[in-house]
């Protein structure tokens, strides 16, 4: 396999042996792949790999001190940030791991009503209740892709739906069950829930948000403060593992290892299939994009303006109130200074700090003024009840 050379040490780790925790989804493949192919050892680490059944396991064994650092949703490390929902923790995001990568699943009976009516909006009356849509916590990404495309669709997520949190690996029985209508998840799930007659994939997170970040490499605020070196060990050791993976040959080589059952425990070739950005050609024409860990250290740079963007949405749907200094906090939370060192020392190029990005529903977000952002919902939703 094509392993790079060992990168020059910065200094050493602190602490040596680390414990990741993960959910069973296939953006879980850095640190599959760092524990695999042993990428920490040439960094002073030792990793083990730590698999939680849900959400909010990774954040209470974060917030104990059980797992030391985790792939974990983004929005969940904000969420906590800001004690939304349960316990507040200064929390640390040291590098995105991907981006896109996540999609949005109808039941069959829904698609067809969509497919019928040509909008969302009519097609979830048809079930005279109203409808059920999983995500998987109350304020990570899923939820906030979730909401989003339905409001881009016309449809007013705090009203027309029931939103319920699940674990993703029981998503597919669920809707099979028929306790759900839609969800959105990460793959392979919603590749799972085709290949079962669950339901279609009918929209992609890249369609809303392209280049999203989507899971980050997350710890409690103090370990950085504790053990600077260990992290900026980790960030190298999880770009070694991105770098690793733009590779195709290589994505199918961690799809074998992804489909274990004590990692995903999911079909190899529905893994892969995703992985390598395949979607049905008859629901996208044109190819969306797929999840990305790398190109060339465009995807992990931890861009504050990135957490920012999830303060709004959480202030947007009631989540998040008071006069917080949001961007203050997404500074903070975001461990820039530290994975410009870690990617230095590893030759990986860091982006520019701002980017402009056009949603699905033709606004841009640049971080620049948040709350003239937050505004245009606002005024929004007067226009069109008016």
């Amino acid at each position: 396999m094509n392993i790079s050379s060992p990168a020059p040490s910065i200094g050493k780790p602190e602490k040596t042996h680390i414990r990741l925790g993960f959910v069973a989804l296939s953006d879980a493949a850095p640190l599959v792949a760092a524990k695999v192919l042993e990428f920490g050892h040439r960094h002073g680490l030792t990793l083990e790999l730590c698999r939680q059944p849900s959400w909010a396991a990774v954040r209470d064994k974060l917030l104990s001190g059980e797992i030391d650092a985790a792939h974990a949703l983004y929005g969940l490390v904000c969420g906590v940030q800001m004690g939304i929902g349960g316990p507040q923790g200064d929390m640390a995001v040291l590098m995105v791991l991907n981006r896109n990568g996540q999609a949005i699943t109808l039941s069959n009976r829904l698609t067809e009503a969509f497919e019928q009516h040509g909008n969302l909006k009519d097609a979830l009356a048809t079930p005279g209740r109203r409808p059920v849509f999983a995500q998987t916590f109350p304020t990570g990404t899923h939820a906030m892709w979730l909401y989003y495309w339905l409001a881009s669709q016309g449809v007013q997520p705090l009203r027309d739906i029931r939103s319920v949190v699940i674990p993703p690996p029981q998503m597919v029985d669920a809707l099979i069950d028929g306790e759900l209508d839609g969800l959105c998840v990460g793959e392979p799930w919603n590749a799972v829930a085709e290949a079962r007659g669950a339901g279609k994939t009918v929209a992609v997170t890249s369609q809303i948000w392209p280049e999203h970040p989507e899971k980050v490499l997350a710890s409690r605020r103090d370990f950085v403060e504790h053990y600077p070196q260990t992290s900026r060990a980790l960030i190298q050791t999880m770009l070694e593992a991105c770098r690793w993976l733009d590779n195709s040959q290589h994505r199918k080589d961690i799809s074998t290892w992804l489909a274990a059952p004590d990692v995903v425990g999911a079909p190899q070739e529905l893994i892969v299939q995703r992985l390598l950005g395949h979607y049905d050609p008859a629901q996208f024409p044109v190819q969306p994009p797929g999840v990305s860990f790398f190109n060339e250290g465009a995807v992990n740079y931890p861009r504050p303006s990135d957490g920012l963007w999830f303060f709004t949405q959480f202030r947007r749907w009631g989540m998040l109130h008071g006069d917080h200094d949001d961007a203050a906090v997404a500074v903070a939370l975001c461990q820039t200074a530290l994975y410009r060192e870690a990617a230095a020392s590893m030759n990986v190029r860091v982006p520019e700090e701002m980017r402009a990005d056009v949603f699905i529903d033709g606004r841009v977000w640049d971080g620049q003024n948040p709350a003239a952002y937050l505004d245009g919902f606002t005024s929004q939703k007067s226009a069109s009840a008016g």
